[in-house]
């Protein structure tokens, strides 16, 4: 059985999903993934100037939920782990 998990999760980064897509990270160039929140909140801090969006069946709030974890998460934090 293989588990698929969202683009935004770093190949390196051994932490599972912690449910769908819900959120879309840009680069500076606007280059994006989509990720789940957890996922999307290490990508996240992992970027300078990085930016992220709600896609549009998301849960209410969850762009500022990562913007938020982000915050307090250092840049690819799956080499921290």
């Amino acid at each position: 059985m293989t588990t698929t998990r969202c683009p935004a999760a770093h190949i390196d980064d051994p932490t599972p999903c912690d449910g769908p897509p819900a959120v879309t990270v840009l680069d500076r160039q606007n280059a994006g993934l989509d990720g789940c929140e957890h996922h999307g909140a290490r990508l996240l801090a992992s970027l300078e100037g990085g930016r992220v969006y709600a896609l549009p069946d998301a849960p209410a709030g969850a762009a500022i939920r990562v913007f938020k974890a982000a915050a307090d998460l250092p840049p690819f934090m799956w080499v921290e782990s």
